[in-house]
């Protein structure tokens, strides 16, 4: 393990994501979300099957016993990345950001659901601080009562079950992981969200112009570039360890927003947004408390403890 590694790529990857998405705000308002989703799949698939090719896992990338898994996992996976996309068309990047944090507190709350984990009171309560946050940001978008205002809360409403979709795309990797490898996971996710994406075609695809296209193919290039990264970083570290450093990007957002986009953050928006990391840290601080209960208790019962 090489924790000082580990948190130096999940780093990486959480400035490459933010970068894309600032990207993709730049033509949101003039390409379609599906179209986007495409160009961001489709040419990250090459930048994967490059990383793989070098790692030698390429067999094991291309392999899976799971086809159907793999692709309701990419439906769902590709539906929150066009909701997610949509939404940056009519919000201000630093809140697209804090609204997706709302995305690791469901994941608790499904996993119990669908998954039959245990969750106690001490990761509830975390789990509603965190969404009452949720509440405090999208609070200003949600009241309705001019033209724009009615824009921003179709744009609050997308992201906020981008983030749903997110959480449950999330336990279907739980399920996933245990029979395929991660290099499986992440490149049938690509292969999928690229077929599906077409399918929006229909809907109103556009003829890029010359700016438009190196965006889109820009856009491409640094997925592929920031899931090798944040796969790379949990490769380095423990989870619990980097879990944490996600939050950044709030900070990389509100710089980005306010020096590209000109956007200057709300005080319900910070409010709402500090609460939410707040409780989003208390649960991975109690998920490694009990990490290190449990491998304390297997320790105890082994034969040779």
């Amino acid at each position: 393990m090489r924790p000082i590694r580990g948190i130096t790529y999940k780093l990486i990857s959480v400035a490459v994501f933010i970068v894309m998405a600032a990207l993709i705000k730049t033509i949101a308002d003039t390409i379609p979300p599906g179209q986007t989703v495409f160009f961001r799949s489709t040419l990250a698939v090459p930048v994967i099957l490059i990383w793989l090719a070098w790692r030698r896992e390429l067999h094991i990338g291309l392999k899976t016993r799971r086809p159907l898994a793999h692709f309701w996992r990419g439906l769902i996976g590709t539906g929150s990345m066009g909701l997610g996309f949509a939404g940056l068309s009519y919000l201000p990047l630093p809140e697209v950001t804090a609204i997706g944090y709302a995305s690791p507190l469901l994941v608790v709350i499904l996993a119990s659901m669908f998954l039959g984990e245990e969750v106690r009171a001490f990761r509830l309560s975390a789990v509603a601080v965190g969404l009452i946050g949720v509440l405090i940001v999208l609070s200003p978008r949600l009241s309705v009562g001019t033209d724009v205002s009615h824009a921003q809360a179709l744009g609050a409403v997308l992201v906020l079950f981008s983030a749903l979709l997110a959480a449950l795309s999330q336990i279907t990797v739980r399920k996933l992981v245990m029979t395929e490898s991660t290099a499986s996971i992440v490149f049938w996710f690509f292969i999928t969200a690229s077929g599906l994406s077409l399918l929006t075609v229909p809907f109103g695809w556009v003829m890029p112009d010359a700016r438009q296209a190196v965006t889109m193919v820009l856009i491409g290039i640094l997925g592929g570039l920031g899931q090798i990264f944040v796969t790379s970083s949990y490769r380095e570290a423990d989870a619990s360890l980097i879990a944490p450093f996600d939050y950044a990007s709030i900070l990389l957002a509100l710089a980005i927003g306010y020096w590209v986009f000109d956007e200057v953050p709300t005080v319900s928006m910070l409010i709402g947004a500090s609460i939410v990391v707040a409780a989003g840290i208390v649960i991975i601080w109690r998920e490694r408390q009990l990490g290190i209960e449990r491998a304390k208790q297997r320790k105890a019962m082994s034969p040779h403890g």
